[in-house]
């Protein structure tokens, strides 16, 4: 009788131990994998967000910039994560649309992540140095006509995001003129300002501090409405270039496999946080600006990917667009 009871008591045991419910996600820090380096643009987004989800998950959410190779490396430690949430991964056009189009990589960009949600877009700026002769769009345009193959662009590199900017920016206007690579937006920037180069298809937030200064001069922002942070610059539509859109959008995705569930409380997390009126207005600073609501889904974020890869693929492989 008192083996039966005490055969009774662990087989109890045994079933509570192998029914008992998982831990609630999140139980420990969930690292956010930053594939660009830190005090980027593309950074202190990151880094603003994951203040933030700290408050809405109740745990630690740790940047690790994981950079080279354009931003692969980074995104490809987060392809091959295990995916339960705790390693998710901060990235945008360049590393989930342009990258594939240009270097081989161990990872697919739509079938090795589950997206998350839409962040924030960063808006680009045709921008020039100080003492370009053209003073508005027009006129830029018309100088490069008039000296087709003279002009250089400072860019982030083959297959950059500026780079493929410039790409269609001289596919659209007829014009032709040289890249020059960089290592990062800040060393070209530079040069810009120290007139080295002509032109840049510049982030917002890294060129906007010059154009206040009054060290370079800004042409237009390639979207359909002006910046919130610099109202004064026009848009391509009103400054002659119309439907000449581009944005460096940022988003956040898990590994292909992480339940439905963590995407679901890590969606929920950064409509939250997005929501804050504090966190918009930092981002608006910055040259930012955040997607409405109704897209900071899942659904949207990958619908976006796709529609990016269906345009700009075709446009770096007619460029013959290679990773050096």
């Amino acid at each position: 009788m008192r083996s039966l009871l005490i055969a009774s008591v662990l087989v109890v045991a045994s079933t509570g131990i192998c029914c008992a419910e998982p831990p609630a996600y999140p139980s420990r820090p969930v690292t956010m994998v930053v594939p660009l380096p830190p005090g980027s643009a593309f950074d202190v987004t990151a880094r603003l967000l994951a203040e933030r989800l700290q408050e809405q998950l109740g745990q630690r959410v740790i940047v690790d910039n994981q950079t080279g190779a354009s931003g692969s490396i980074g995104t490809g430690r987060c392809a091959h994560a295990v995916p339960d949430g705790y390693t998710i991964c901060f990235g945008g056009v360049g590393t989930h649309v342009l990258n594939a189009a240009i270097l081989v990589l161990p990872y697919d960009v739509l079938k090795d992540f589950e997206p998350v949600s839409l962040i924030a877009t960063a808006q680009l700026l045709i921008v020039a140095r100080q003492a370009m002769a053209a003073n508005d769009l027009k006129e830029l345009i018309a100088w490069l006509k008039a000296n087709p193959g003279k002009a250089s662009q400072g860019t982030g590199g083959p297959g950059s995001l500026t780079h493929v900017a410039g790409i269609s920016l001289q596919a659209a206007t007829g014009t032709r003129f040289g890249s020059v690579p960089y290592r990062g937006a800040g060393a070209a920037i530079n040069d810009l300002v120290a007139g080295h180069i002509d032109i840049m298809i510049d982030l917002a937030p890294n060129s906007l501090p010059h154009v206040r200064a009054g060290t370079v001069k800004a042409y237009a922002v390639m979207a359909p409405t002006r910046l919130a942070a610099a109202p004064e610059i026009p848009t391509v539509d009103e400054a002659g270039l119309p439907g000449f859109y581009m944005s460096a959008w940022q988003a956040l995705w898990a590994p292909k496999g992480t339940p439905a569930t963590v995407i679901a409380r890590l969606n929920a997390a950064i409509v939250e946080a997005l929501a804050d009126p504090a966190v918009r207005a930092r981002l608006a600073d910055l040259g930012q600006e955040t997607f409405p609501q109704l897209q900071q889904t899942p659904a949207a974020l990958g619908a976006l990917q796709k529609a990016e890869i269906a345009k700009w693929w075709p446009i770096i492989k007619a460029a013959s667009i290679k990773a050096e």
